[in-house]
């Protein structure tokens, strides 16, 4: 029997293909607060931690209005968000096997609600869902899966993070959780420190 009861998964770049839509409406709101026309390539900082601490990194003050700002921006480009193939699949795999299955996301309630739960019928598949004003502090700390490992009773050995960029890794190292990088996607984090590499999401299952 395999030792990982809880699959946990990032959302953006790992359930869902947002990469595009996250960075054209980031460019659009740094253009329009900023006055910046700043390249898409720079702006990849912003994948995978709050948007608040991304604003703010960028310079911006009034981060709570920006972050709205995007929030807004982000409906222009949500036609092209979408599951990336293979994911409805393993999440039924996954269920089919008796694993529980969770989320530990830097959205926040609000975002996960707007983006992911109102627009993709995937919900059901999910026993837990950490958003970050869950946890006292947000990825790349371990506190978000720490709070998600707490509340379902179950030690970091039992549990399997799946997310894209550094920042997940560096959240399950520090919470003692296994790691699989996502490189479905558009993901080039090829050098993180991770357990295990997925290039397509049945390699997960073929290691479980």
């Amino acid at each position: 029997m395999n030792k990982y009861r809880h699959i946990i998964f990032d959302i953006d770049g790992t359930l869902l293909d947002t990469e595009s839509a996250i960075l054209q409406s980031l460019k659009d709101t740094v253009a329009e607060i900023l006055q910046k026309d700043i390249p898409e390539e720079e702006l990849k900082f912003a994948l995978g931690i709050p948007g608040e601490a991304a604003l703010h990194r960028l310079g911006i003050s009034d981060t709570g209005t920006a972050n709205r700002k995007w929030n807004e921006y982000l409906l222009k480009y949500k036609s092209s968000i979408r599951l990336f193939e293979g994911i409805p699949v393993l999440l039924t795999s996954l269920k089919a096997n008796g694993y529980s299955l969770g989320i530990v996301t830097s959205k926040n309630r609000n975002e996960y609600n707007e983006d992911f739960a109102s627009v993709f019928d995937a919900t059901h598949y999910f026993d837990r869902v950490i958003c970050v004003e869950d946890a006292p502090f947000p990825k790349p700390d371990p506190a978000p899966l720490v709070t998600y490992l707490s509340l379902s009773g179950i030690s970091a050995k039992e549990a399997l993070y799946v997310g894209d960029t550094a920042y997940d890794s560096l959240c399950a190292n520090g919470a003692n959780v296994d790691f699989g990088i996502a490189l479905w996607g558009n993901s080039t984090e090829n050098d993180v420190n991770a357990d295990y590499v997925f290039r397509t999401p049945s390699d997960l299952l073929d290691v479980l």
